[in-house]
């Protein structure tokens, strides 16, 4: 067996998962990382609403048959998924190890291994490359992988849900000025909603959408709306012209039959500039030093494929390092108990800030802002639910 720190490891890894499928990595990683003296290893996959970690064994139509499950709530796999910490603990006489599967920063698992005793600071440094390599063979298998989406289902998936997975970019990114996560409920059977964001130079591209109401050609009309706004902003639209094309594209499409709420925004990741464009939709919140600031109100135009002749206004606002900016639909909010009482919009906002404040990360804040608000549901929405939260922590170079 080569020592610890042996390159083999990661090197025969990458090379022999060129041509490997996603059911064929369990064994590839477990033969490769025994080279490093790692044994026991087993890789877990989060289901869709992040509430199990299941097992990845190769088997099966799923590639989990006889793989176990681990609720991400309550147990020591589930709190390194939630805070990003690898963990260890003794099992017959070996060290186990727990450690994050990431793609960039979205959360895709866990991975577990043993040791035969406590890891010095060359297997720390072997069992963090293997993970950070698993995480990426992870993202690159799973997009055309129908055991990856079996695995990381727990239930059946409507056909609007599945068009509107498909389009969603990750749920999390970040990098050194921005950070930004999303959430979407019911996950398995979404319509209308969809939330999307992108990169470009110094610009963050933010944008959600609610389209009337809750069938198939909502989620048709969600996704056409949010196709639309990607081709003109990739050919360099600014807010108004993206949003007088989707409204063109809608009217075209279905005949002033349906509509889409929306907020388009443009963050200038240097300066911290906002800019954005609400669409007949709630506004966004801005949460400043762990204190809710202010709704964005400005004056809204009409909802897209209405046609209301509204003027449409682009409205700024600076942010300050640290902000943190939340765009939302209204199924958040107006979700409501068996007494009729709404989630509403301030109680909405201070679960995020108690949240952050406590030193969640960003992605784990809204996944139990999402377990809330189903709680306050019955466990059942009976309309869409998304949250964008974009955090801003400047520009390196900013004091």
């Amino acid at each position: 067996m080569a020592a610890p720190g042996d390159p083999r490891m990661l090197e025969g890894l990458l090379q022999a998962s060129h041509l490997a499928t996603f059911e064929e990595l369990p064994a590839i990683i477990a033969r490769h990382a025994a080279v490093n003296g790692f044994h026991e290893t087993r890789v877990y996959v989060a289901d869709l609403r992040e509430d199990v970690l299941c097992e990845v064994t190769g088997q099966g139509v799923d590639a989990g048959e006889g793989g176990g499950r681990l609720r991400i709530d309550g147990t020591l796999a589930g709190r390194v998924f939630q805070s990003l910490e690898a963990l260890s603990s003794a099992v017959d006489g070996r060290r186990q190890h727990w450690l994050p599967l990431l793609d960039g920063t979205e959360r895709l698992g866990v991975l577990s291994l043993q040791t035969d005793g406590d890891p010095d600071d060359v297997q720390l440094a072997d069992m963090r490359g293997l993970a950070s390599l698993i995480g990426l063979l992870l993202a690159s298998k799973r997009a055309h992988s129908d055991s990856y989406a079996r695995l990381a289902r727990l239930k059946p998936m409507s056909v609007s849900a599945e068009m509107q997975w498909t389009l969603m970019p990750p749920r999390t990114l970040a990098s050194r000025p921005v950070t930004i996560a999303a959430v979407m409920e019911p996950a398995y059977d979404t319509a209308g909603d969809a939330f999307d964001y992108a990169l470009a130079g110094t610009t963050a591209h933010l944008a959600v959408f609610d389209a009337m109401g809750h069938d198939t050609p909502a989620g048709l009309t969600a996704n056409l709306a949010m196709a639309t706004c990607r081709s003109q902003r990739r050919q360099g639209a600014g807010l108004r012209q993206a949003r007088d094309h989707i409204e063109a594209a809608l009217i075209e499409h279905f005949a002033h039959e349906r509509y889409v709420t929306a907020v388009l925004a443009d963050l200038d990741l240097r300066t911290g500039l906002l800019s954005w464009l609400n669409c007949g939709h709630p506004p966004p919140v801005l949460i400043r030093q762990s204190r809710w600031i202010t709704a964005l109100t400005g004056t809204p135009t009409h909802p897209l494929g209405t046609d209301l002749a509204l003027p449409a206004t682009v409205h700024r606002e600076h942010l300050q390092p640290g902000d943190r900016l939340l765009l939302y639909t209204d199924g958040i909010t107006e979700a409501r108990d068996r007494r009729g009482r709404e989630f509403g919009a301030e109680q909405f906002v201070d679960f995020v800030i108690r949240h952050q404040t406590d030193g969640f990360p960003v992605p784990e804040t809204l996944r139990r802002l999402v377990r809330a608000v189903l709680d306050h549901h019955d466990g059942k929405l009976n309309d869409d639910a998304t949250v964008l939260l974009c955090e801003w922590h400047g520009w390196p170079d900013t004091p």
